[in-house]
């Protein structure tokens, strides 16, 4: 890891730019930054939902997740450095499988909401939809682009988050909020 933040005021970004980790400065407007504020965003939405009760399992998970997003906003911050590989994606994947595997299967959309903590994995989940815009959009606006891994990571741990709002309204004792057709 470079420099440790020893001073939080620097002054520096008074004139509206930030630094990258790489040294070079852009906008606090640069879709990179963007990017890497939505992905911070998600981090600390994540924060809040560990602050509620949950099964350990899905405590565990959440705060590696917390540590890949600060890894991805560290890649994001350097223009061509990788530090989330196949194995991030992988992990993602297997909880994906476990977790949908406890869960019975939807026949209706189901509303954000149930218990307060799958709420917040509701919020959590479209922050990261956000983050994954924000990370298309870098990839199209620089000619470097942006490695594949965190794009592909977001996208599943938006889904990630969906599956384990459905845990967490299971794990408090409730059921999913259903969707109802205004005909019916």
């Amino acid at each position: 890891m470079g420099n440790r933040l020893s001073k939080i005021a620097t002054r520096t970004g008074d004139d509206g730019t930030t630094g990258l980790g790489d040294g070079s400065r852009v906008g606090k407007d640069d879709a990179r930054i963007a990017a890497i504020g939505d992905v911070d965003e998600l981090n600390s939405c994540i924060g809040v939902l560990l602050c509620e009760p949950m099964p350990s399992d899905v405590q565990d998970a959440l705060t590696q997740i917390q540590n890949d997003l600060f890894d991805l906003g560290g890649e994001l911050s350097i223009p061509g450095h990788s530090m989330i590989e196949e194995a991030h994606l992988e992990r993602l994947d297997t909880w994906l499988a476990e977790y949908n595997a406890t869960l019975l299967p939807l026949k209706e959309f189901i509303l954000p909401g149930g218990s307060r903590a799958a709420a917040m994995a509701h919020v959590c989940r479209t922050v990261c939809r956000r983050g994954e815009r924000s990370i298309v959009a870098l990839g199209r606006s620089e000619a470097a682009g942006v490695n594949d891994a965190p794009r592909r990571y977001v996208n599943r741990l938006s889904d990630l988050m969906f599956v384990m709002a459905r845990v967490l309204n299971r794990a408090d004792g409730g059921k999913d909020v259903l969707w109802t057709h205004p005909e019916q």
